[in-house]
């Protein structure tokens, strides 16, 4: 590459935001494998920190001219975009969006450096606004990270049914997950008395997770509504008690409602000495702590196509449960074979009573995670292969040129 820093566009923290949380851990790493230049951020206007410039207003319809006199002030050698639609989309008086307009004005104004984006949201089945939008960004930017295999088939698909040639400047990376998380099994009381967690002497050796934002659509109750007989039939079969852990909090009032009806479920539970309710901002260190003292989680999402929750799961090389099909989730699960998959209630309590009734399982499957994790997932193996597309966008200082270079397969 070139001289100059790498700057990454993205939200930022301290937005309670996945794709913020997401860009401060991947800094961390590409900052890692370039200790001679920069990594900076240039953020939405509630992001701050060493190295960030939060310039992104969205009320503007013309948001993105902050965003490039920025760049060509700093420079860069590359350019790292974490993409969401709602992170960019300007609404009018009316409260119609402009459906991402504005990012791909962004992008012809940044023609003159390489640029890498990295989409969060690609659909196996795309709706003609989003096929749209993926055709018109495939065409600006030099490389297009998708993060499954299966989203980049599906797209060739998508593209040949509407008549349109298939991009050939995507590559496929994953999403990363810490390897410097792992915990040994003799850490596990220690993590339950720095959390305060033996302060509830009728909680069980033994905890199923359920971890992260408590959102309407990772619906917990599908678990919970049914906890008390599965709790009841694993000590039937064991001879152990098991709890249900639910750790996280809301951060949308959209999502209240489910929130409360979510808390009572869980307060009737923990009256009958059943579950423990820890509420906590899922950021940072406690997030890991929090997931590590569990057994397994169940991660029972209904509308995800890849989760921060399953990168700390595979992180911490927790077996789990996750729902199918579900795009990304479903991927990883496979990909890893570190996790069980259900598609019902009745499958969700067969595989629930599966892993706790059997040691043996619950530690292979931690034994695929570890090997997932350390030789396809970790940040230090995305970091490399950001690294590689840096490369490759520099090389290609047109999406024309990018063709060229990365291919299709």
């Amino acid at each position: 590459m070139r001289p100059g820093p790498i700057v990454m566009i993205s939200s930022y923290a301290p937005r309670l935001c996945g794709i913020a949380t997401f860009c401060e851990e991947a800094r961390e790493f590409i900052q890692g494998h370039h200790p001679e230049r920069d990594v900076l951020v240039i953020s939405h206007t509630d992001g701050h920190g060493y190295g960030v410039f939060p310039v992104i207003d969205t009320t503007r319809h013309d948001w993105w001219r902050p965003v490039a006199h920025k760049i060509a002030e700093l420079d860069p050698a590359a350019i790292h975009i974490e993409h969401e639609y709602g992170l960019y989309e300007h609404c009018d008086a009316r409260g119609c969006g402009d459906g991402n307009k504005g990012f791909l004005e962004l992008l012809d104004a940044l023609q003159r450096w390489p640029v890498v984006v990295e989409p969060h949201t690609i659909h196996g089945r795309l709706r003609d606004a989003e096929a749209d939008f993926v055709f018109q960004l495939t065409q600006r930017a030099d490389i297009v990270i998708f993060k499954c295999h299966y989203q980049k088939w599906r797209l060739d698909w998508t593209f040949h049914c509407y008549g349109w040639q298939t991009p050939r400047n995507i590559m496929v990376i994953p999403h990363g997950a810490r390897a410097d998380r792992m915990l040994r099994p003799g850490d596990i009381p220690r993590l339950k008395v720095e959390l305060g967690l033996d302060k509830y002497p009728n909680l069980g050796d033994h905890l199923v997770g359920l971890v992260g934002w408590i959102q309407s659509n990772k619906r917990w109750d599908i678990l919970t509504e049914m906890w008390e007989e599965i709790a009841g039939e694993i000590r039937n079969r064991t001879g152990e008690k098991w709890d249900l852990l639910a750790a996280g909090e809301w951060r949308d009032p959209a999502h209240l409602a489910d929130f409360e009806k979510y808390a009572h479920e869980l307060e009737l539970l923990e009256g009958k000495g059943l579950a423990h309710f820890y509420e906590f901002v899922p950021r940072g260190g406690l997030y890991y702590k929090v997931m590590a003292v569990c057994d397994f989680v169940v991660l029972p999402s209904v509308d995800e196509t890849q989760s921060g929750t399953l990168a700390r799961i595979i992180a911490l090389n927790k077996p789990f449960i996750t729902t199918a099909p579900m795009e990304g989730l479903t991927a990883q699960t496979l990909e890893s074979g570190g996790g069980l998959l259900f598609t019902n209630k009745k499958m969700l309590r067969e595989q629930v009573l599966r892993l706790a009734c059997d040691e043996r399982l619950r530690q292979d499957l931690a034994i695929n995670l570890r090997r997932y994790l350390l030789e396809e997932v970790s940040w230090d193996v995305v970091a490399d292969q950001y690294s590689e597309a840096y490369e490759l966008a520099t090389v290609g200082s047109s999406p024309q040129s990018a063709v060229k270079v990365v291919g299709h397969g």
